[in-house]
């Protein structure tokens, strides 16, 4: 009984392991996405996001900072996000 409760107690530990570290995982299909990707995928999920003429370049990095820690997005993305939303005003 003592043997079955460790061989089940590894592969549980196991799996958690695995599990953890796969959602750590970016793949490179969503680390090569470009800021007008993410602004459509991101954005538009709870509001109609404003485009890229909308407002001036320091608009867009504090909305970018309080949209980042709102919507849970990364810097990284948030980062390519807002370059995309500056182009216009370039």
């Amino acid at each position: 009984m003592k043997k079955i409760f460790i061989v089940i107690s590894i592969i549980s530990i196991f799996i958690t392991t695995g599990a953890v570290l796969s959602g750590c995982y970016v793949s490179a299909k969503a680390a090569n996405k470009s800021g007008v990707q993410l602004w459509g995928e991101n954005c538009n999920r709870c509001h109609n996001a404003p485009g890229p003429g909308e407002f001036n370049n320091d608009n867009w990095d504090l909305i970018g900072t309080h949209m980042q820690i709102r919507a849970n997005i990364t810097k990284t993305d948030m980062d390519k996000i807002v370059e995309f939303l500056k182009s216009a005003n370039n």
